[in-house]
């Protein structure tokens, strides 16, 4: 290239080949992320053959051993003088109100590689401006350079060709089809990618300029991917979220939601001061007087219950170092393991953590991928592009196993339709089919296929699978922002930071953090089970909104009445904040730092971008405070101290540093080894700390023999079981040699957590002929926060979500039209719904969204009944 060698891979184009050794080749229309297609020639080379040097496309032209390119010759120069000045006939020169100006590819292409002036002097063309393609991006059409990046995207990444080139010469344009816009969850990849300004995102539009924007690389905290992401904000607020293309996850795309839910920071309902409860109303205060009144509630709570009558539900919302710090604060002060991350609507952590794990690329790249879980589109979007994009192109096979039909059904090579509550059946057909037979790799996808239906079902279905299957791993389909991160952090039931079981881990993390509870704590259902028959004292909301996101809304309201004190750290008003006693405002996604944890287990860092609205602090800050009024001291200072001493007492993040991280913007998979990297942190020996010394970390436990008051030096507590003055000091003679076999060893780092299959298979009811069974899972809008308070993504949650979805079959047989009121019953209570008939629910199945405004399918669900029956009936 240009007279120097590079060295490239077979097949690879030369506008890539040449990138990479140096060369910068002009492109409108080339992404290394999409096929090639070669039109907008901007990218014309030199190819010397056997005739001489031949103008190509770089973009469209692979590279060959021996292959001499040139980029700087006069001819080379020409064209590119020729393809700018004929872009420029009809492109508009509004550049100073263009949201793409100071940042367009056509602006620096013109002055990099244009003729400097134009010969063209007759008036431009003129189209209304701008056209909406959809609520999120608008059209400019005068300014599209006809690339075909976004019809590109649309058709062959996100499966959407829901735009087009329409009309013919000098008349063509982008556009939608005739009563159908531009309806994809991907939609703002577009305008990302599109080089000219044509399409803008409308929640963007005239926000900001380039030169005004300041940006932070972080990650994506919408859902469990774990997308990476570049916060651009300015004057002090965040305007723009772009993606970053980081290989093993996001490849560069975002789904709209993650792409615009930055908007819910600046809601107006926003939480910016700490509020207590006077009578029936929440009134602010300050931190001070809403800390002491937290602090005495649980006091008197553990004080009166001990750690039974505590427990603390959410964690998913934050940050693996605020995690990490509540895990610490419920373990050594409020004495309690009653803590859990899922709200009931996830799997076991046992299953989650235990079973062996799989990446995003080992699963595209397997022979074989079993979907086992909820609509991957719906809950996991950008997952969902990356498996769609493996089964397009050839490289795995997909195998369904759903009770109703999913975004991924269309690509799929079996799709088992099983009944509500089977689905180890469906596993065992799928395996007696011999579709996996053969398959050297085979990657489950496990999830939650409906949150109407205990998750036992999901994991006998997924200890099947581990049996019959030889080397089978699994990749989590839990959709819950940092749930991954919150589990590894400790916040489940019997559970400690690491992947570590309470009892392996006991020695363990005794000497590194103090006294830990007894036995094994309640998870979310038997929290609120405790609650609703008053044996709860107290109860901390992390972030958690039970009576919007527990399956069973009955109980959810039950445990909150009969809950004697509850305090909630919450970013946002929910139904259950509203009725805490104290709520402490919270910091969101681009206003601290820390790091999250993936699906797949990849721990990457996220940045403080902006300042947190009023007095909102991290969460980790109000553990330290909390515990500061109980007479204890977390020892937790910073963000990077905790990740520090993760990486110091969690076993399954042992290595996992600051400075690490730093080095790539990949992540760091935790417990298992990078291909390039070395061991695993399973294989990886942590320091084992001597008695009464941990490495950088804070021992704080709630019984005074071991508890280390606010102030001390954990390196000087004194061993419970003994006088303070008969301790033996390290210089006296007669102290006897520390080498003697009566010494007590460093504790062991404990083993990891591994999965064990259940004994037998949950009970599950036949069901009737006179019932329906219910499915439930969420859909992209749904009525969270994120959604709610995003002023340009609340409009967008699908009025028919809220319709009970049910087989035309079924709907005749009961004579019910399509579009009827109906009313739907169940155990629970009865509503009244509008019916909406669709081949995609099988016949003796319902369909309804979960976590939808007004009544709906948590009001239907009993969570004690392993399936939800319903009956439907005219009214």
């Amino acid at each position: 290239v240009d007279g120097k060698t590079v060295e490239a891979a077979p097949g690879e184009m030369i506008i890539a080949a040449a990138e990479r050794g140096g060369t910068y080749i002009p492109r409108f229309c080339y992404h290394p992320r999409m096929r090639s297609v070669g039109m907008c020639r901007m990218c014309l080379v030199e190819v010397v053959g056997p005739r001489g040097p031949q103008l190509q496309p770089a973009c469209f032209v692979p590279v060959a051993e021996g292959q001499e390119i040139i980029t700087d010759s006069p001819n080379v120069k020409k064209a590119q003088d020729g393809v700018l000045e004929l872009l420029l006939v009809n492109h508009p020169l509004d550049c100073p109100v263009c949201d793409r100006g100071g940042e367009c590819p056509l602006q620096d292409h013109t002055l990099g590689f244009g003729p400097g002036e134009s010969r063209f002097v007759e008036e431009k063309r003129h189209w209304e401006k701008p056209i909406a393609l959809s609520e999120l991006v608008a059209l400019d059409r005068e300014r599209c350079i006809q690339c075909d990046r976004c019809t590109r995207f649309a058709d062959e990444v996100a499966g959407d060709p829901l735009i087009e080139f329409v009309g013919r010469g000098a008349e063509t344009e982008v556009n939608t089809f005739p009563d159908q816009p531009f309806a994809s969850y991907f939609s703002g990849n577009v305008v990302q990618l599109c080089p000219v300004g044509a399409l803008t995102a409308s929640p963007y539009r005239f926000a900001a300029r380039p030169w005004d924007l300041d940006q932070v690389e972080s990650t994506c905290t919408s859902c469990s991917v774990g997308c990476r992401v570049a916060l651009q904000s300015t004057t002090d607020r965040v305007v723009r979220k772009l993606g970053i293309d980081v290989d093993p996850v996001n490849q560069g795309w975002l789904c709209d939601k993650g792409r615009f839910d930055y908007e819910s920071a600046e809601s107006p309902e926003r939480y910016r001061s700490p509020l207590v409860r006077r009578g029936d109303e929440l009134v602010e205060t300050t931190w001070s007087e809403a800390l002491d009144l937290a602090a005495d509630g649980l006091t008197k709570a553990v004080e009166r219950d001990g750690g039974a009558g505590v427990a603390v539900i959410g964690g998913a919302r934050g940050t693996n170092e605020d995690a990490y710090a509540w895990s610490k604060l419920a373990r050594t002060v409020l004495r309690t393991d009653n803590v859990d991350c899922q709200l009931g609507d996830g799997l076991p952590a046992e299953a989650v953590l235990g079973l062996p794990r799989a990446t995003i690329d080992e699963a595209c790249a397997a022979d074989a991928v079993v979907l086992l879980g909820a609509d991957v589109k719906e809950e996991l979007p950008v997952l969902y592009l990356r498996l769609r994009g493996a089964a397009v192109a050839g490289r795995t096979t997909l195998h369904e196993i759903s009770p109703t039909a999913t975004g991924l059904t269309r690509y799929t090579a079996t799709s088992t339709r099983h009944v509500p509550g089977d689905s180890l059946g469906a596993v065992r057909e799928l395996l007696a089919s011999g579709a996996l037979t053969g398959a050297e790799s085979v990657v489950c996808l496990l999830g939650r296929s409906s949150v109407a239906e205990t998750p036992e079902v999901a994991v006998a279905a997924a200890a099947a699978l581990l049996a019959a299957v030889p080397g089978v791993t699994f990749l989590s389909g839990l959709r819950r922002a940092n749930v991954h991160g919150a589990l590894d952090m400790g916040l489940a039931p019997g559970l400690l930071p690491g992947r570590v079981g309470l009892d392996e881990g006991r020695a363990w993390f005794t000497e590194c953090w103090g006294e830990l509870p007894a036995e094994s704590g309640l998870d979310t259902r038997g929290i609120l089970e405790h609650a609703a028959a008053g044996r709860l004292s107290a109860l901390v909301l992390l972030g958690a909104d039970p009576l919007a996101d527990f399956p069973d809304r009955d109980l959810a309201r039950r445990a909150l009445a009969g809950t004697g004190f509850v305090v909630a750290v919450d970013t946002l008003p929910s139904a259950s904040s509203r009725q805490a006693d104290v709520v402490l405002p919270a910091r969101m996604a681009g206003e601290e730092a820390g790091t999250t944890t993936n699906l797949e287990g990849r721990v990457s860092r996220v940045f403080q971008k902006v300042t947190p609205p009023g007095t909102a602090w991290a969460d980790w800050m109000i553990a330290v405070e909390v515990a500061e009024r109980f007479g204890f001291d977390l020892g937790l200072e910073s963000a990077e101290q905790i990740t520090a001493e993760i990486a110091a007492v969690a076993p399954a993040y042992a290595g996992v540093t600051s400075e690490r991280l730093a080095a790539t913007l990949d992540g760091v998979l935790a417990g298992r080894a990078d291909p390039d990297e070395g061991p695993s942190a399973e294989a990886t020996a942590l320091p084992a700390p001597s008695a009464g010394e941990a490495p950088e970390v804070h021992a704080a436990a709630a019984s005074p023999a071991g508890a280390v008051p606010a102030g001390a030096d954990a390196a000087t507590r004194e061993d419970p079981s003994a006088d303070g003055d008969d301790q033996p000091s390290a210089d006296d003679p007669e102290a006897g040699d520390p080498t003697d076999a009566d010494t007590e060893p460093p504790a062991l780092v404990p083993s990891l957590l591994t999965f064990q299959p259940p004994a037998s298979p949950p009970t599950v009811p036949v069901a009737d002929r006179y019932s329906l069974r219910l499915v439930s899972h969420r859909r992209l809008y749904d009525d969270g926060v994120l959604v709610r308070h995003a002023r340009s993504l609340a409009p967008l949650t699908d009025e028919r979500a809220a319709a009970i979805g049910i087989n035309p079959g079924d709907l005749e047989r009961l004579g019910i039209g399509d579009g009827d009121q109906v009313r739907v019953s169940s155990s629970r209570t009865a509503l009244t719904l509008t019916t909406h008939a669709t081949e995609q629910v099988p016949r003796g199945t319902a369909f309804l969204a979960f976590a939808q405004a007004g009544p709906g399918a948590a009001d239907l669900i009993d969570i004690a009944s392993p399936v939800t029956e319903i009956r439907v009936e005219t009214l």
